[in-house]
């Protein structure tokens, strides 16, 4: 993906715009991340983020904080241009989901350091596993967040095989939650080898 794909203030509604057309532009948001999103087990997903994701993002942020100065927009695509894919990559916010406070609270002490073993593999390549946090670390001594932005980087052969048609699937190798192999759906197939250039 090239810079110029990158989010500008130019590909943002205003304000009083984004109002009027909010429920629909949600809508579509909501069906296009249909696609994007993989189980992996009960209690871990991947969202793959693209520009689409991004811009409702972005027009989200600034209407909850009534945004509408340059400055302050200007810092909202900085925070979220860097999930957008790159056309090498594909981008992910990684959650892990226990719907008990106590038991997610436990298992996120368990979990330390699960963010850097998810991983996708293309066909017969060796793993890809996740660039994890760039931004900024979330885990510390003593236990993971319940969400990361993860990267997975594709050598050129990967993406390439990738928009030839290879199968892949996605996994996490940790050794108090594995998951070996999760079935990725036609549709979310397609809607992510869209992000390879």
């Amino acid at each position: 993906m090239t810079t110029a794909q990158k989010l500008t203030r130019d590909d943002l509604f205003s304000l009083e715009k984004y109002a009027d057309i909010r429920d629909e532009f949600r809508e579509r948001v909501l069906a296009h991340k249909k696609d994007r999103r993989v189980h992996l087990g009960t209690n871990a997903a991947l969202y793959f983020e693209d520009r689409l994701t991004m811009q409702y993002q972005v027009q989200e942020m600034l209407r909850i904080e009534r945004i509408f100065e340059a400055a302050g927009i200007e810092e909202e695509l900085d925070a979220y241009n860097p999930l957008i894919p790159d056309g090498s990559n594909w981008k992910a916010t990684f959650m892990v989901e226990f719907p008990d406070v106590e038991e997610r609270r436990e298992m996120l002490r368990r979990l330390r350091g699960i963010e850097h073993r998810v991983y996708v593999q293309v066909q017969d390549f060796d793993r890809v596993f996740a660039i994890a946090d760039e931004d900024l670390e979330r885990s510390d001594e003593e236990k993971t967040s319940a969400v990361h932005f993860l990267r997975f980087e594709f050598s050129p052969e990967q993406a390439a095989a990738l928009k030839a048609g290879a199968s892949f699937a996605a996994g996490i190798d940790h050794e108090n939650y594995q998951v070996d192999i999760a079935p990725i759906a036609d549709a979310t197939r397609a809607s992510l080898v869209g992000d390879l250039s």
